[in-house]
């Protein structure tokens, strides 16, 4: 692999702003929503808008592709760099430290100093079984201690992802288990708010956030609501701030965390104008932030 010095100075100049904050946390837009765009203008729209960073997806259709990381993520990295934006997470399909990718992945974005990486997820399948969540569980375990022993190898934190749905770790209780013996510097949760309230909106959401602050590393950030229709509800997700999130408990319960990891920015809604509909949802995020951070 090679990174160019330009690359390895601008590494070494912007990664300590992610460790070092002591107030607001960065906010950063998901690239997903800017998938149609190269680094350059990728670059160019998330500093326009006012984004501190960006969460770069190094994953199948992903900003960079598993199997090129070594020699496009230090590129798309530099590119961001030197429009003054950081790099503060990576968004990755990975699940095993020894699949192919992995090892290479979490290697690269270290030498770049890219602090903290998203794992993939698993599924909770055939629940037909008795027994069957239990046995899935069991077998998930290995392998999230597994991603935390190679990422403290690499000085590197994972974060892992309380996606709603069939998904290991949409109930948070999961992945406390998987992780309560593992070193909390180098895993623990990427928080999403909406999921939580997607499979908690009483308020097991809010027991699921005073859970997670102890070791809370990344969160991402949008809105959803519940729809019927054709006589089924389903989740819609929505602009941020239109939906049923609590926002403000939501913030305030960071800053009371200490909370200074990267927020994401993620427009998962359909947009008749993705730009715009970033724009307007980033200054919610701000709004939100500044009630809060000031």
């Amino acid at each position: 692999m090679v990174i160019t010095r330009r690359a390895a100075l601008l590494s070494l100049a912007v990664a300590p702003a992610v460790r070092s904050q002591s107030a607001r946390p960065p906010l950063c837009i998901f690239s997903k929503h800017m998938a149609k765009f190269g680094y350059e203008d990728l670059a160019k729209h998330a500093k326009e808008i006012g984004f501190d960073g960006v969460d770069l997806t190094v994953r199948a259709e992903g900003h960079v592709l598993p199997a090129n990381v070594a020699r496009d993520l230090p590129k798309a990295v530099a590119i961001l760099r030197e429009r003054g934006l950081i790099v503060p997470m990576i968004t990755t399909g990975l699940l095993r430290a020894d699949e192919a990718p992995t090892r290479p992945t979490l290697a690269t974005a270290a030498r770049l100093k890219i602090p903290y990486w998203k794992s993939g997820y698993h599924r909770y399948t055939k629940l037909d079984a008795a027994g069957r969540v239990e046995q899935l569980a069991a077998e998930y375990r290995p392998q999230v201690a597994g991603l935390a022993a190679l990422s403290k190898e690499y000085g590197i934190t994972c974060g892992l992802h309380n996606h709603s749905g069939d998904y290991y770790g949409s109930a948070v209780w999961d992945l406390r288990e998987a992780m309560s013996n593992l070193d909390p510097k180098y895993i623990g949760y990427y928080f999403d708010p909406a999921h939580a309230t997607v499979e908690g909106g009483l308020g097991n959401w809010r027991t699921s956030l005073n859970l997670v602050a102890p070791r809370l590393k990344m969160v991402s950030l949008k809105d959803f609501y519940w729809e019927k229709t054709g006589g089924k509800w389903n989740v819609r997700w929505c602009p941020i701030g239109q939906g049923m999130v609590d926002w403000p408990v939501v913030f305030k319960s960071f800053k009371a965390a200490s909370f200074t990891g990267p927020l994401t920015l993620h427009t998962e809604y359909e947009m008749k104008d993705e730009l715009a509909s970033i724009a307007k949802d980033y200054e919610f995020v701000r709004s939100q932030m500044k009630a809060v951070w000031g």
